[in-house]
């Protein structure tokens, strides 16, 4: 089977500057690369450095590309398997998105046949702009592939969603799309096994609220939504892990590729857990497990009646604690805490006494981090160390931590 044709296009974004990671990163697998640059791509990389890292030159010119073709935006949309937009800055999505075609890199996009994988990478407000979100929706109806940006601290400080994700996961990327393309062919999402740091790792991970039954009305629960746990999933899915979600009753759709698991009640929870937890690899218990349970649940629905209902509490298993107790020394296992106060003081206890390997520990009362959020405030707590993170998306916060746990897996922290 022959080797795929991947052309990269750069637009002029500070983010241009990681596109020589990828680059030589994909130069080592079985494909071929093209580069063409707009002219204010080049005012950020100059072509010489992708012109070292691929042996060939760049295409930058409409008109006179380099004296070997004369109608360069025709030939290499014809010779694409794939173009790659990245970093896709607002200028060139909107080009793409009107048809607008002024130099060789908005030619060639508008002659392509290919499948196009956008890279959105821009500043938060440009990104967050009515006519971007615009454009993109536009771009997405018109079958084009768009990559979601990443959260985090921008070239021009500001905090927030537009930063280009980092070279494995632009690669994964590529790879779903040219898998999606043809089945059939050799190059498959497989082929980059070696951003696939979890392949052959089962990991198992715990999200969500239980719900503990008062009567068949009423159950007492919390405010957890899941979402930190279902990052940290596919986050792991996406590494090559062998992956099982136990989840607890949440509005989030379930994960393809991801054996979901799920309970409601602290007792189930435990069941699905110490089933699943033997011949896992790693184990990350984010799910917000009741501490407490009605000792009673009643058969009817209990009717008003007096002023006060009192109802007696017993404690639920402490699934973390048994975890720490059962666990084998190959396997990592991985706590969170959530505090109101004393945070670190407080995680520190919980690592020790849990014999947790790593734990994640938050205030609630922290602006950006906790339940219901897309971000996430935390300090990484292991046994000889802590680390207070920036606020960060919650899956960039479960790329870290899954980094961290294969981490101590391999004896490197």
């Amino acid at each position: 089977m022959k080797k795929k044709n991947i052309l990269i296009a750069v637009s002029g974004g500070i983010a241009a500057y990681k596109i020589c990671d990828l680059v030589s990163k994909l130069s080592r697998l079985d494909v071929n690369l093209e580069i063409m640059m707009t002219a204010h791509a080049k005012e950020f990389v100059a072509p010489a450095t992708f012109e070292a890292l691929i042996h060939k030159p760049v295409h930058s010119d409409m008109f006179h590309d380099e004296g070997r073709d004369a109608i360069p935006h025709i030939n290499l949309a014809k010779w694409a398997d794939l173009i790659l937009c990245a970093p896709a800055t607002a200028n060139l999505i909107a080009k793409m998105t009107t048809g607008l075609a002024d130099d060789l890199v908005s030619s060639t996009l508008l002659a392509a046949t290919c499948p196009i994988l956008i890279c959105p990478a821009m500043n938060t407000h440009m990104l967050e702009n009515p006519v971007t979100q615009r454009n993109l929706k536009i771009a997405a109806e018109f079958g084009w592939h768009i990559l979601d940006p990443a959260y985090g601290r921008l070239a021009c400080i500001d905090q927030g969603k537009g930063r280009l994700p980092e070279t494995p996961e632009l690669i994964e990327a590529i790879f779903s799309v040219l898998d999606q393309k043809s089945e059939d062919e050799s190059l498959k999402v497989s082929d980059a096994d070696e951003f696939k740091p979890l392949k052959t790792l089962k990991v198992l991970v715990s999200a969500g609220p239980t719900q503990e039954p008062l009567d068949p009305v009423r159950f007492i629960s919390n405010h957890s939504s899941g979402k930190q746990g279902y990052a940290i999933a596919a986050q792991a899915r996406d590494m090559g892990a062998d992956v099982v979600l136990v989840s607890g009753p949440v509005s989030l759709d379930p994960l393809p590729d991801v054996k979901m698991v799920s309970i409601h009640s602290a007792i189930d929870m435990e069941k699905a857990v110490l089933k699943e937890a033997a011949d896992a690899d790693f184990i990350i218990m984010a799910a917000a497990v009741a501490d407490y349970r009605p000792k009673a649940s009643a058969d009817q629905k209990i009717k008003k009646s007096d002023d006060h209902l009192i109802v007696e509490f017993v404690r639920n298993p402490d699934i973390l604690k048994k975890l720490g107790e059962i666990k084998t020394p190959s396997q990592v296992l991985c706590g969170f805490a959530m505090e109101t106060q004393n945070l670190d003081e407080n995680a520190r206890e919980k690592l020790e006494k849990k014999n947790c390997d790593l734990l994640i520990a938050n205030n609630l009362s922290t602006k950006g981090a906790g339940f219901q959020t897309d971000t996430n405030i935390v300090s990484l707590l292991k046994k000889d160390s802590i680390e207070h993170l920036p606020k960060m998306d919650k899956k960039e916060l479960g790329k870290r931590i899954l980094e961290e746990m294969l981490a101590i897996k391999k004896g490197e922290k």
